[in-house]
């Protein structure tokens, strides 16, 4: 067990700096990049691009969100709505073998923790010179595609364009206002084109997320922790839960991102895909699904895997997010991958074909990769990027981005274990996360948080509910130890 002295080091942008350089990540920037960033300009809007700029463009996202890489504004036509998708365009100022780009070669993505937030490119560039800021005019990629009512995609196009942001908008007041728990947003209502924009736009995105479901796109729904920060120290744990702003944002973006890979196969390139091709542990998925009265066949099928979470989240609600996570650990991690024209290797949680990762430019390095080979697939240039160099990239943005996905698991660790410190003895209900030779793992309901068994995991697996007592915390290790009750 560990220890619970209330003078464990509460340090956590110090904690999270540390937990970057021990996983080989690049907490700073190095004096290159500043120097190259001060010197830069806003990029020249040339006139030969489409200009945009009139249309009702909006961004939705977090409500302290600064990097912003994604507009949206559609029209309707006759039995279609067609949905244009804006993304930053990064490449312009930050060019192959720049210092900038070497610097996010290295890290491939932002690391968020409670404590810091690590970007991948300097903040200069990243909230002003190449994010889609309100009353910005900004350079962009952009997708264009007309879904029709059953959900399909029948015509898409790429294209490089000039926007401009008129309303930066949240997830929470956009969510609430879709569901009718809450007012229609201010910004909102100050500009007569923003309401049926974002109600065509929600119509859009349901039909879309209602076409993958019935193809076995995967309806999960995880609870996320956030961290209550409050002079530096964290103070509470709060659960943030997916609406109906979050699921309109990620059906285009899927939808978006689909158009960008069926666009570089047509010029033949050969791409990065995010993929998961089959889950990790499907004889433990059949498994909880008895448990819960269904049955699922021997060999993975996602439409039937997807037709029992459908039935389990009717039936029950409230634990539906708990099953979806124990789900989700037992699929196992996404990896990156090379893609030839012509391979066919889809996403199973998704139940897509065409899937790559390209909309957000400011804070994931293969989405910048994929932004130049658009670029050259648009000027008709051959492919920046070999194949071979294509796959060291897709490896090697794998081997970071779980790299970076340890280190802000450990600091929210750490952040959990300061705000249960005094909370040791306590009994709770929890749900078992992980079971492997190393050790089994549970996350405890309420507050969101997860931590090791120590006494009492012998026959736990992944799925099962146990009660657990806190034992010990450890701050600086960002270790929570619980014991079955």
């Amino acid at each position: 067990m560990r220890t619970n002295r209330r003078d464990q080091p509460t340090d956590l942008a110090e904690l999270a700096h540390r937990a970057m350089r021990e996983r080989g990540l690049l907490p700073e920037l190095p004096p290159a990049v500043e120097h190259e960033v001060a010197g830069l300009k806003p990029a020249v809007m040339a006139a030969d691009i489409l200009d945009l700029r009139a249309k009702p463009w909006c961004s939705i996202d977090n409500d302290d969100s600064r990097d912003l890489d994604q507009l949206t504004y559609s029209e309707r036509l006759p039995g279609l709505i067609r949905v244009h998708v804006a993304v930053a365009d990064v490449d312009c100022l930050v060019p192959a073998g720049s210092a900038s780009d070497r610097h996010a070669a290295h890290n491939t993505t932002s690391v968020y923790t409670p404590a810091r937030i690590f970007p991948m490119l300097a903040e200069r560039l990243s909230t002003d010179l190449t994010s889609l800021n309100q009353d910005q005019d900004r350079l962009a990629m952009v997708a264009r595609f007309d879904v029709n009512p059953r959900g399909d995609v029948v015509a898409s196009d790429l294209f490089r364009a000039r926007v401009h942001n008129r309303a930066k908008l949240t997830y929470h007041a956009v969510g609430a206002w879709l569901e009718g728990t809450g007012q229609i947003p201010a910004k909102v209502t100050a500009d007569p084109d923003l309401p049926g924009q974002l109600q065509d736009q929600d119509e859009a995105a349901q039909a879309l997320r209602t076409q993958r479901q019935e193809r076995g796109a995967l309806v999960l729904e995880s609870i996320e922790a956030r961290t209550v920060m409050q002079g530096g120290k964290p103070v509470d744990l709060r659960r943030e839960a997916k609406n109906r702003a979050k699921e309109l944002i990620e059906d285009l973006m899927i939808a978006a991102n689909g158009v960008a890979a069926r666009f570089l196969a047509k010029h033949g390139f050969a791409a990065i895909r995010r993929v998961v091709r089959v889950p990790e542990r499907w004889d433990r998925i059949v498994e909880l699904a008895a448990r819960h009265g269904g049955r699922l066949p021997a060999a993975p099928d996602p439409k039937a895997l997807e037709a029992f979470l459908v039935a389990r989240r009717a039936a029950d609600p409230l634990r539906f997010p708990d099953l979806s996570l124990a789900v989700v650990k037992l699929m196992g991690k996404g990896e990156y991958i090379l893609e030839r024209p012509g391979d066919q290797i889809g996403h199973f949680g998704l139940a897509v074909r065409d899937y790559t990762h390209s909309t957000a430019p400011n804070r994931r390095y293969p989405d910048l990769l994929t932004q130049r080979l658009l670029k050259a697939a648009l000027a008709g240039r051959p492919s920046p990027y070999d194949d071979a160099a294509l796959a060291e990239l897709a490896s090697h943005c794998s081997d970071q981005e779980n790299a970076a996905d340890k280190v802000e698991r450990k600091v929210r660790k750490s952040a959990a274990a300061l705000v249960l410190i005094d909370r040791v003895g306590e009994r709770f209900d929890a749900l078992v996360t992980g079971a492997a030779n190393k050790g089994t793992w549970v996350r405890v309901l309420t507050p969101p948080v997860e931590g090791k068994i120590m006494r009492g995991a012998h026959g736990l697996d992944v799925g099962d509910l146990v009660r657990v007592e806190l034992l010990s915390v450890d701050v600086e290790a960002g270790f929570i130890d619980f014991g079955v009750v």
